[in-house]
């Protein structure tokens, strides 16, 4: 962790919530300036979406809006239920018709940057081909995770026949746009012991949670601590980029969070929570009372045991400096991975042009094999030994040896000693909720939190999200289960800003997950939990394939390699209710249809 926190003097801070005129007059408009269907609905029920190409709140703009003008295509160019990329010169736009309409909005996801249209159109949204984020296509707003941002949209209007786009060219730049976010009205000591809303943790769960707070209205203090150094960051990049810098993976920046009063206190561990007085204790000894605390501090690797401790060269992989050192001291020698976890093998992969040497150290003989079954990850293994990684079971180590600081070696029972000039430990995760165990938050016996599908704990004006928690899953009966997606977190994160406001809603999303291992990305949605059938289509040992997980006759989660857009098309059938029959995947199987997906068109929520 390192470092500590010095209190700030007291500042006094007012500010006063409110709305430009513009912004309310655009408010209920859609990109073609008539009145949105969605205008009652508020999608994602932001304050405003800024129709009209907004792309930054309308109170930065202090000169006259650049715009563009530009004729893309005749009306009869495009059919129902189609998109095209089209360019304005100063950039590009997606162009939409749907039942008939037209509509315009940015064209890369704001998440990573995947083209839109790859994507998946179907009832008023677009869905991100990579990792499954949804957006309106009227207003633009996100509508599921992953990502923080919406989308500009831009006007769309038809003369003689020809499909015209008018655009602000910073809008069509930028290719993002932050929802319209309230002020705190309220009077702030930052040395004041109180806050309206605690939040514990600064992962996706907390800071969609604060964020949503802000977009929703809300007014009063929102103060998030954090063990961490650093503002919040692209956690899952740690694993795949391991030479970037907290500030290339910054998600939020310090001065935004200021700019929207959401209060960031680092290298803050909180200690015990006493909901009866409704309090927070930091180990620092500082107490925080609070009306509302959302819990999301996530999970902790599996500590395990060895000879010599306080090694310098074993990482659990938690923060960038850990990244950063994984990296240098692995150049051009011995690694050695304990865990087959999806982090563990991105390291491994990402360690295999650096270092001399990575052996990987699992419970499992195969990799994934729990997650995506033995075949798939059989496959994977073998892309893995193609790039000289050594794989050896956890129950052929004999002991791992630390010598002046260092751990030295991993002894295995064969008597073969592994070189360890630097070891990586991902052997499974534990909930990060020892802190709880006093406070009467009801937890099961591995520690969970249990919530309600408001994200409600046991506790009066206390919520959890994230990792930390187990909660009622609707397409499993509304059985408690654990999905430590970072997608999964930010859904978290909204809905119990949406519950705190009493604006409670149901959890309508679809799992998604991905991994990129050697240039390569595994794409995965669904809740594939107790799987008892695996069908494959494609060619595995190309890496070119799709596979269908099922459980009894449906299909309940969906993996792929080069086969994109099939795994958003799969959730977003998944998404509007309807199910995928086994047999219907076992039929193409057989017909060798890899990747045909038009039976799944009928299955959508067009």
């Amino acid at each position: 962790m390192g470092g500590c926190f010095s209190k700030p003097k007291p500042v006094e801070v007012k500010v006063e919530l409110s709305l430009l005129d513009k912004e309310k007059e655009m408010d209920g408009l859609s990109p073609n300036g008539k009145a949105s269907p969605f205008a009652d609905c508020r999608p994602n029920g932001a304050l405003g979406h800024g129709s009209d190409d907004d792309s930054t709140p309308l109170a930065l703009y202090h000169k006259p809006r650049e715009y563009v003008e530009v004729s893309v295509c005749h009306v009869k160019d495009l059919e129902n239920e189609q998109m095209r990329e089209v360019d304005l010169g100063s950039g590009r736009a997606l162009l939409i018709k749907q039942r008939g309409e037209f509509s315009a909005i940015g064209h890369k996801c704001p998440h990573y940057g995947a083209p839109l249209v790859k994507g998946v159109l179907s009832k008023g949204h677009v869905r991100c081909p990579w990792h499954g984020a949804c957006f309106n296509i009227a207003t633009g707003d996100i509508e599921d995770f992953p990502g923080l941002d919406s989308l500009p949209t831009f006007q769309v209007r038809v003369e003689k026949d020809k499909v015209i786009i008018r655009a602000n060219k910073q809008a069509l730049q930028s290719q993002r746009r932050s929802k319209a976010m309230a002020r705190c009205s309220a009077v702030i000591n930052s040395s004041t012991g109180f806050s309206h809303v605690l939040i514990i943790g600064s992962g996706p769960a907390g800071l969609v949670c604060a964020e949503t707070l802000r977009q929703e209205g809300f007014t009063d203090r929102i103060v998030m601590c954090t063990m961490d150094r650093h503002p919040p960051y692209d956690r899952p990049k740690l694993s795949k980029s391991l030479e970037s810098t907290a500030e290339q993976l910054r998600l939020r920046s310090a001065d935004f969070l200021r700019d929207h009063d959401i209060e960031l206190i680092t290298e803050k561990e909180a200690v015990l929570v006493d909901v009866k007085s409704r309090s927070v204790t930091f180990g620092d000894g500082l107490k925080m009372d609070y009306r509302k605390l959302f819990i999301a501090t996530g999970s902790s690797p599996k500590p395990m045991s060895y000879k010599g401790k306080d090694v310098r060269n074993v990482f659990h992989l938690c923060t960038p400096e850990d990244a950063n050192s994984i990296a240098q001291l692995s150049n051009n020698k011995n690694a050695v991975i304990v865990g087959t976890s999806f982090v563990g093998m991105e390291v491994a992969a990402a360690l295999t042009d650096k270092a001399h040497s990575v052996s990987v150290i699992g419970i499992e003989s195969v990799p994934f094999k729990q997650a995506l079954g033995e075949k798939v990850g059989k496959a994977l293994m073998k892309l893995f030994e193609a790039n000289r990684v050594k794989f050896y079971m956890m129950s052929e180590v004999s002991e791992m040896v630390g010598h002046h600081g260092q751990l030295k070696e991993v002894v295995l029972n064969s008597g073969k000693v592994l070189r360890a000039d630097v070891c990586v430990i991902r052997a499974g995760s534990v909930p990060a909720t020892g802190f709880l165990k006093q406070s009467g938050i009801n937890m099961d016996s591995k520690g969970f939190i249990t919530v309600n599908k408001m994200m409600q704990t046991s506790a009066d004006g206390v919520f959890a999200g994230g990792d930390a928690v187990t909660f009622p899953f609707p397409p499993r009966n509304n059985k408690k289960v654990n999905i430590p997606h970072w997608q999964m977190a930010h859904v978290h994160g909204r809905m119990a800003a949406l519950s705190m406001m009493d604006r409670a809603a149901d959890i309508k999303t679809v799992p998604f997950f991905w991994s990129a291992m050697f240039g390569k990305t595994l794409r995965y949605a669904g809740y594939g939990d107790g799987f008892d059938d695996v069908i494959i289509q494609g060619d595995l040992d190309e890496l070119r394939f799709v596979a269908f997980y099922t459980r009894s006759e449906e299909v309940v989660a969906v993996a792929s390699m080069n086969y994109d857009p099939i795994v958003s098309r799969v959730a977003e059938v998944l998404g509007s209710g309807k199910t995928i029959k086994k047999r219907d995947v076992e039929i193409l199987a057989q017909l060798g249809k890899t990747g045909d997906i038009s039976w799944l068109i009928d299955k959508g929520s067009q």
